[in-house]
Order: C-alpha cells, then sequence, then structure tokens
C-alpha cells in the first residue's frame, strides 16, 4: 500500500512538475504611449531624423525557450513626427510615405533566433519576419534585445525591446532617392523601441 501511494505521489509531483515547465506562453500588448518606431536618413550632406509614435500589436514570450516567441507590430505612418509639422506634412504626400493609400506598416515575425540568454544579462538575438510598406512584403531580419521585466507605477508587468535594422525606401516602391543628386537617400536606418505590457490570459489581442 506505501509503494502504492509512494508512486502515486511521484506521478503527481512529476505532473505538477510538467505544468510549471510547459506554461503557456505570456501575451504583452504593445503600450503606444511607450513605444517608438525611430528612423534616420540622409537630407542633402547631413541626415534628419523623426519617429512613429503610433505602434501596437502583441508580443508573444515564452519565457521558458525564447526561440518560440513571435511578435505581430502595427505602425501608423500617419504618425509620422519629424518636429517640424510642414515637413510631416510633407513626408506624407504621395511623392513620399503616400500616407492616403496606405497608412499602416505592418511586421508578422516567423523566426526568433536567439544568441544569448542568461539571468545576467539582456536576451539577444536575430528577429526574422514579414515587413509590409507601401502595399509591399519582404522579409526581413535584424537584432533585437530584452532590455528587461519590470513591474510599473500602474500595477501591471512590463518587457522591454530594443531592435535595430535598415530597409531601403526603393525595395519597396519608393522612387525618391532614383533621380540624380536628390536631396533625400535610399537608406533608412529604424531603431525599436517597444513596451510592452503583461496580458491576463482570458484577453485576446488582434
Amino acid at each position: 500500500m506505501k509503494k502504492h501511494l509512494l508512486k502515486i505521489s511521484v506521478l503527481l509531483a512529476s505532473m505538477m512538475l510538467s505544468s510549471l515547465v510547459m506554461a503557456d506562453p505570456d501575451t504583452y500588448r504593445i503600450d503606444n504611449t511607450h513605444s517608438f518606431a525611430n528612423w534616420t536618413i540622409r537630407h542633402v550632406a547631413s541626415k534628419t531624423s523623426g519617429t512613429f509614435s503610433d505602434v501596437s500589436g502583441k508580443l508573444i514570450i515564452d519565457s521558458t525557450n525564447l526561440a518560440n516567441s513571435s511578435v505581430m507590430a502595427k505602425i501608423n505612418v500617419l504618425s509620422v513626427n519629424s518636429s517640424h509639422a510642414k515637413r510631416d506634412e510633407n513626408i506624407k504626400k504621395k511623392e513620399y510615405l503616400d500616407a492616403a493609400n496606405f497608412n499602416l506598416m505592418t511586421f508578422m515575425s516567423t523566426k526568433v533566433a536567439v544568441s544569448s540568454s542568461s539571468s545576467s544579462a539582456p536576451a539577444e538575438g536575430i528577429l526574422t519576419g514579414n515587413f509590409t510598406m507601401h502595399g509591399v512584403t519582404k522579409e526581413i531580419s535584424f537584432p533585437f534585445k530584452i532590455l528587461g521585466f519590470g513591474s510599473d507605477p500602474w500595477g501591471g508587468y512590463r518587457v522591454g525591446i530594443e531592435a535595430h535594422t535598415m530597409i531601403k525606401a526603393s525595395d519597396y516602391g519608393f522612387g525618391w532617392a532614383s533621380k540624380a543628386g536628390a536631396p533625400i537617400g535610399d537608406d533608412i536606418e529604424v531603431t525599436l523601441l517597444i513596451e510592452g505590457v503583461k496580458q491576463p490570459a482570458e484577453i485576446v489581442i488582434k
């Protein structure tokens, strides 16, 4: 009888441990008041920079295996801000971002390759996915870093992520850099600063 009870206890303990190990990944809603898609582009002999301040979407983070994580993000083109209202209106016009017809950029991850991860250092890796802008979809890969996790002043729990990439405007159908002596460059440097808020399991983010 004692041996039988011992076997049951061991089985129950194994099931409990398995449930902890196989815990569902956490879902984080991208906080668009604390997330930014910053950009830099050549202007004549220098560079100009700005941001898209309306970034939304979700992060699914598997803390037991980051390779099983994923990202879905949307960037509102109309939220472009270069700290100059007249220039912002010009950027939205058809000869540049054509925001009236293409007001959304999207990114859907397809692979997360983790290069380093430990309790004492931020997790780093390469994020690969499909990026759509101006009606054109391209697969891109870029490095990312999980800056950390922590409780916020409002009773929530957050994650911070930083990522960097460079895209060519011409790859997405923009021709502003094709003319000789064009004042605007083709290469766009992008820095993503993303803050996500952990969501209860019953909340579904689309």
